[in-house]
């Protein structure tokens, strides 16, 4: 029977929640945070993880009720989409925080707790494709989802054996929030079919690939970035001499 601790940041909705939910469907104890309690299935602690102090009270509040910390998806992030030519230093600042200071913050604490577990423990960052390619509209995002590989691989060495840390880069990914990247309906099924998978990818297909890295069957991977885009965006060339 597994019995396994499971923290998903913004694991309240979008792709933390379906994570989230893979975790619990699959028998591991899951706890969530969020900056503000909402109605959700799993274990709630308010933390806002951009917050040192609210960070380390999180980990030490869930290691302290589960006795363990096995599992960490550092998966709160994002940015709306914002013009670099005009974006704010304020905002620069924030969207970097969020989305490479405060995973480093939750992975420093849940690493602290797992090098003293037998077992140790794994941890895994929730990037996008937007590190890997140009993220134009949100600039500051791509730069520290690039930041946030980077970071894992670096963590990885530093922390081994004990503690596996990897990351998993989504591609396009359908939430409730794909229209504000990808337009209506219409314009996602356009999008859709720009992808060698011939559709959007779904918060499931990263939990897959979170249960993968965070199973027995992954213990000798670690560092690794896992790309979860659906064979990639077609290049644009092919079209510009496509003479079909």
């Amino acid at each position: 029977m597994r019995s396994v601790l499971v923290l998903v940041t913004g694991g309240t909705r979008g792709i933390g929640r379906g994570i989230a939910d893979a975790f619990a469907d699959a028998g591991d104890t899951v706890v969530v945070c969020g900056r503000t309690a909402v109605q959700t299935p799993h274990e709630f602690v308010a933390a806002d993880v951009r917050d040192a102090a609210d960070v380390e009270r999180l980990i030490a509040t869930v290691a302290e009720r589960h006795g363990a910390l096995d599992v960490v998806i550092n998966n709160a992030g994002g940015s709306p989409p914002v013009d670099a030519a005009t974006a704010s230093p304020r905002f620069s600042a924030a969207i970097i925080a969020l989305n490479l200071t405060a995973p480093l913050l939750v992975a420093q604490h849940a690493n602290a707790v797992m090098q003293g577990q037998e077992r140790g423990g794994s941890i895994i960052n929730i990037t996008s494709v937007s590190g890997l390619r140009p993220s134009p509209g949100t600039a500051a995002y791509g730069a520290a989802k690039a930041g946030l590989i980077n970071l894992t691989q670096s963590l990885a060495v530093e922390w081994a054996p004990q503690v596996r840390v990897n990351a998993v880069s989504g591609g396009l990914i359908a939430t409730e929030q794909a229209e504000l990247h990808y337009g209506d309906a219409d314009a996602q099924a356009r999008v859709a079919a720009t992808i060698p998978a011939g559709r959007l990818g779904t918060p499931a297909d990263v939990a897959a690939a979170c249960l993968f890295l965070a199973s027995p069957a992954a213990e000798y991977i670690s560092g690794a970035n896992l790309v979860v885009h659906g064979g990639g965006e077609r290049p644009a060339f092919l079209a510009a001499t496509d003479t079909r």
